[in-house]
């Protein structure tokens, strides 16, 4: 798109009181924004109200500023990092799946591989969405890495928020499995700020590594703060742009049940994997199973709902979908012969409490409680808790 051509679409969506929806009827009847702004306030009234027909024939402060920012940063790229481009509502390359939700956005601001943005960035049917809790346990956590470069390894897009936590955890994933080179995003991050700034500063190197084998997308104009309105309404194109969504941990009030919410409006599928019934964090899921989102216990449960085959990606083993989940390892893994193992069970627990059970002195509890973390088979958490890991 040309330089005007931008110039028009930014001030449609700083125009005051001129939503998306509005927005989207202005372009079925005038067609692209400048011509939109070409009309006299007389026929911009026929299609909107007098107030939103006065703000439309007005150039917004920000506008010009805006303009420059934004025609700065998409020829800012350098040669050797990744692309940028904007997709519109009328571009070719705007997904399909999100075209075909309630509320479209207006444009997507992008940023990865220069040939995923030259043709179609997104993939039409093989996108999953992964979101949890900002906070999950040790065990959520690696049932989101695992889950997500297992399905990334049977050809699936994991699309998710950028956020601590399982959100993370989600993008890691699908990282481990992707290939240099693939003709395909390993990862999508829908952020809820402009693309010039990266929240949680914490995941900066994530968000680049991101941009060099997947994609990072926002609505929102460069120099957006991190408002917390946004965070929730970007949630609605994690969803739009996925078959299904996949909730790893979730309490009962969280962000990742609105992004439920929005998958089954927009007639997605729901997946949730269940947890212990003492953790604040696998409320949600069990709370979504209940209203008949899909229990999952592996990739292949998804890919099964989802009626995808499993198509490995270049360089990685064969069929990685099989694999199980982080607990079914754990079984093969002779924790049977391990009382420490078997004394905690897969609920967190505390030393008192593990004293209990094992009959253990606590010096004795303590050494085998480091080897076993050591090991990667329990994580120490937060007020003296131990938990056991599935090993992936």
């Amino acid at each position: 798109m040309d330089h005007e051509e931008l110039g028009a679409w930014l001030r449609l969506t700083l125009s005051p009181g001129v939503g998306n929806g509005t927005a989207r009827r202005l372009l079925s009847r005038f067609g692209l924004p400048q011509a939109i702004f070409q009309q006299p306030e007389a026929a911009l009234q026929q299609c909107v109200t007098n107030a939103q027909a006065r703000a439309l024939c007005e150039i917004p402060a920000a506008w010009q500023a805006l303009w420059d920012t934004t025609a700065q940063w998409l020829s800012g790229a350098g040669p050797e990092g990744p692309a940028r481009t904007i997709v519109t509502l009328g571009d070719v390359r705007y997904p399909q799946s999100l075209l075909d939700t309630e509320d479209p956005p207006l444009l997507l601001y992008l940023t990865g591989p220069a040939k995923l943005l030259a043709h179609q960035p997104f993939p039409s049917d093989r996108c999953l969405a992964v979101v949890g809790s900002r906070n999950p346990t040790a065990q959520g956590g690696e049932n989101a890495r695992l889950f997500s470069r297992a399905l990334h390894g049977a050809g699936l897009t994991i699309v998710s928020g950028l956020a601590l936590g399982v959100d993370a955890a989600a993008h890691e994933g699908a990282l481990d499995a992707s290939v240099a080179g693939a003709p395909a995003a390993a990862t999508i991050a829908v952020v809820g700020t402009g693309l010039d700034r990266v929240y949680p500063r914490k995941n900066l190197d994530l968000a680049r590594r991101i941009a060099a084998r997947g994609l990072l997308v926002s609505e929102y104009p460069l120099g957006t703060p991190p408002l917390a309105a946004n965070f929730p309404k970007r949630n609605r194109i994690i969803s739009g742009l996925s078959q299904g969504t996949l909730v790893v941990e979730a309490a009962l009030a969280s962000g990742s049940l609105i992004t439920a919410r929005m998958a089954v409006e927009q007639g997605r599928e729901v997946f949730a994997i269940p947890g212990s019934i003492h953790a604040p964090q696998s409320r949600g899921c069990h709370a979504l199973i209940r209203q008949g989102a899909k229990l999952v216990e592996s990739a292949q449960d998804v890919l099964e709902e989802l009626r995808l085959p499993a198509t490995t990606v270049p360089g990685l083993p064969e069929a990685p979908a099989a694999e199980g989940t982080a607990v079914e390892e754990c079984a093969e893994t002779g924790s049977e012969n391990n009382p420490v193992l078997t004394a905690l069970g897969f609920d967190p627990l505390g030393l008192d409490a593990l004293v209990a059970r094992t009959g253990m002195d606590t010096a004795s509890l303590q050494v085998m409680l480091l080897e076993l973390e050591l090991d990667g088979r329990v994580a120490r958490l937060p007020g003296g808790l131990f938990q056991r890991l599935g090993r992936g």
